[in-house]
C-alpha cells in the first residue's frame, strides 16, 4: 500500500533529529529524492501534492533512514556530493568536499582566470575526490590543470570524477614529488591539506569515523604537509604565481608566519562565508 511522503519526510526527519543529524529535514528530504529519483525541490513538490511512495521505495528508504541515524555520511549513502557546479562520486575512503571549499578553490580559479598565459597552469597537490581540480578545469576550460593524490583509494575516486576532463591530468604520487616538469610553469597551486594536529580527534562522529586519516591529520601541529607545499609550490611556481591553502579556523597567523619565514611575499588569511579563517594566499617572490 503507497505510503504519503509527507509521513515519511515527518518519521525520517524525526528519525534523523533525535539521531543527533545537524539537517535532519535536508538530509530526510535528500534521502527520499535519492529512493525515488527526484531532486529536493520535486520532493517538496510531491509533499504538497500529497504524493506516495509505494511498499518497496518506503522499505528502502527505512533501510536508508537507519544508515544515516548510524551516522553514516549522506554523501556516502547516495554515492554523490555536490562541489559548486559539479555532482561528484564520493564513498568509503575518500574525504568528502565541504562547501567552505567551494570558496577556497575560487581564489584559485580567479587566479587562473587572471593570467595572462593562452593556457595557464594551476596545480592540485592532494586532490581527494578531484573536487577542486576538477572545478578548475571545468570554469577555466583553457587552463591546463594537474591533480596529484597519493591514497589509492582515494585516487580511484578522483580518477572517476576527472575522466571526462580533457585538459586535465591526474597522477597518484606523493605531493612532495608531483609534476617537476612542471617546475617554474604553474600560475598558481592549491590544496586543502591534512591540517589537524595528531591529537585533536574531531568531534564530529562522521569525521572522526568515516573521514580517511590520511586526508586528515598533519603531525602534531597539524602543519607538517603545509611545511612541504611551502617548499613543493615555491618550485613549481613562476614569479608572481598564487599559492592557496586551506586550514583550520585557528591556524592562520601560524601559517602566514610559516610561509613569510619560507620567503613569500603578501601571505594573508581570508574568512569563509561563516567569517571563520579558511584559507591563506601568499605569492612566489
Amino acid at each position: 500500500m503507497p505510503v504519503s511522503i509527507a509521513a515519511l519526510l515527518r518519521s525520517v526527519a524525526q528519525q534523523l533529529a533525535d539521531a543527533g543529524v545537524a539537517d535532519p529535514v535536508v538530509d530526510a528530504e535528500l534521502l527520499i529524492g535519492h529512493v525515488a529519483g527526484l531532486g529536493r525541490g520535486a520532493v517538496q513538490a510531491a509533499v504538497v501534492r500529497g504524493d506516495a511512495l509505494e511498499d518497496a521505495d518506503a522499505a528502502a528508504l527505512a533501510l536508508l533512514a537507519e544508515r544515516r541515524a548510524a551516522r553514516e555520511p549522506l554523501q556516502h549513502i547516495t554515492g554523490t556530493a555536490p562541489f559548486r557546479h559539479l555532482e561528484l562520486a564520493v564513498g568509503p575512503g575518500v574525504f568528502v568536499p565541504r562547501p567552505e571549499t567551494e570558496q577556497v578553490a575560487q581564489f584559485a580559479i580567479d587566479a587562473l582566470l587572471n593570467a595572462p598565459d593562452a593556457e595557464p597552469i594551476g596545480v592540485d597537490l592532494g586532490t581527494g575526490s578531484g573536487a577542486i581540480a576538477l572545478a578548475m578545469a571545468t570554469e577555466v576550460p583553457h587552463a591546463r590543470i594537474y591533480a596529484a593524490e597519493l591514497s589509492p583509494d582515494a585516487y580511484e575516486w578522483a580518477a572517476r570524477n576527472t575522466a571526462s576532463a580533457s585538459n586535465l591530468t591526474l597522477v597518484n604520487d606523493d605531493l612532495a614529488d608531483a609534476f617537476h616538469e612542471l617546475d617554474g610553469q604553474a600560475a598558481v597551486v592549491i590544496s586543502n591539506p591534512p591540517y589537524v594536529p595528531d591529537d585533536a580527534i574531531p568531534r564530529d562522529i562522521e569525521v572522526r569515523l568515516f573521514d580517511p586519516a590520511l586526508a586528515l591529520y598533519g603531525g602534531p601541529d597539524g602543519l607538517d604537509v603545509v611545511r612541504v607545499l611551502s617548499r613543493r609550490a615555491q618550485e613549481l611556481l613562476r614569479p608572481g604565481g598564487l599559492l592557496v591553502l586551506e586550514h583550520g579556523e585557528q591556524q592562520g597567523a601560524q601559517i602566514r608566519a610559516l610561509l613569510v619565514a619560507d620567503g613569500w611575499r603578501a601571505a594573508a588569511t581570508h574568512p569563509d562565508l561563516t567569517h571563520r579563517d579558511r584559507a591563506t594566499t601568499a605569492i612566489r617572490p
